[in-house]
């Protein structure tokens, strides 16, 4: 398989707030009880289950590692050479990314799902929050959308769309842990 493409390298989540000049650090936050624990998971090694029940719109943990280039992003995590994806990478902006490997905490257990349950908030600060969409109850699982992007090559993008299989399980599971393919509105409309 071809190298991918610096974006597609990491754990791409989706940004949904204005970016600031980024910090020398990410440093831990001071521990205090979680609103989930760590264990075995049916959708892929180890994940976040809720320990009590969380409120929709509730902050649950901040995704903290150290913050690192791209390019010593790909250094440490050569994609050519493995058999499937497994990195806690988490890309902030075009050159800038947490490695929750390094420095990491809990946050780095919560799983992709093609139905999520949380989505990551990236602030001004350029901190990485973990929200609930939607109450969670006691025991289920934490679960938010990786979306991972596409290069634009139909070729290696279905290359990536395997490399980057889902497991999530859901009824709305498209596959892959890349963002949903954009439907041109000319095939939209092609196909009424």
């Amino acid at each position: 398989m071809p190298a991918p493409t610096k974006q597609s390298t990491r754990t791409a989540k989706r940004p949904a707030a204005k970016k600031a000049a980024p910090k020398a650090a990410n440093k831990k936050p001071a521990k205090k009880s979680l609103a989930f624990e760590t264990r075995r998971s049916e959708i892929q090694g180890t994940g976040a289950f809720a320990i009590k029940p969380i409120r929709a719109g509730q902050r649950i943990v901040e995704y903290v590692g150290e913050q690192i280039s791209s390019d010593e992003a790909d250094r440490r995590y050569d994609e050519s050479k493995m058999k499937r994806h497994h990195t806690f990478l988490f890309t902030v902006e075009e050159d800038l990314v947490v490695d929750g490997g390094s420095n990491g905490n809990e946050a780095i257990y919560i799983n992709h799902s093609c139905d999520p349950n949380c989505e990551a908030v990236i602030d001004e600060k350029n901190r990485i929050w973990i929200y609930a969409l939607r109450p969670i109850k006691v025991g289920e699982e934490l679960a938010y959308d990786y979306q991972f992007e596409r290069t634009g090559s139909a070729r290696l993008d279905a290359q990536l769309e395997r490399f980057y299989a889902c497991r999530c399980g859901s009824e709305r599971c498209r596959g892959s842990l890349l963002k949903k393919k954009k439907i041109r509105r000319r095939d939209a409309v092609a196909k009424k």
